[in-house]
């Protein structure tokens, strides 16, 4: 990558988020617009997927609401991500669990769980 370009895009790449992966389940809260207030909106699934390098890595979140799979794409530093939150961690072995969608009830959403367990706050 072009030096000049690292530079203008480590600006805001300032965000820490805690380190999560593929099979994780988080709780993603952004910023939603209302009037002249903003509040936040929670979004808590199962991450799916993972891609891009830089500024432009987004992530898969895939949850079941009443019965209907629900994805959503996240860019990992969007302005619109106030935080997130992991909740539990998965012990999965594919990198992209594409898989699921297919899966219908309590198959879509049953993942190991790794050693280490994440309570939440």
């Amino acid at each position: 990558m072009d030096p000049r370009l690292t530079k203008i895009t480590a600006e805001y790449m300032t965000k820490e988020h805690p380190a999560f992966d593929v099979g994780d389940t988080v709780k993603v809260m952004t910023k939603i617009a209302e009037g002249d207030k903003v509040r936040l909106h929670p979004f808590e699934g199962l991450v799916i997927g993972r891609r891009g390098q830089g500024i432009a890595k987004t992530f898969i979140v895939r949850k079941v609401s009443s019965g209907e799979g629900v994805e959503r794409i996240f860019s990992l530093y969007s302005p619109e991500i106030e935080r997130i939150e992991v909740l539990r961690r998965g012990k999965v072995q594919r990198a992209k669990l594409y898989y699921l969608r297919k899966k219908v009830g309590k198959r879509a959403t049953r993942i190991e769980a790794a050693d280490a367990v994440i309570a939440p706050k």
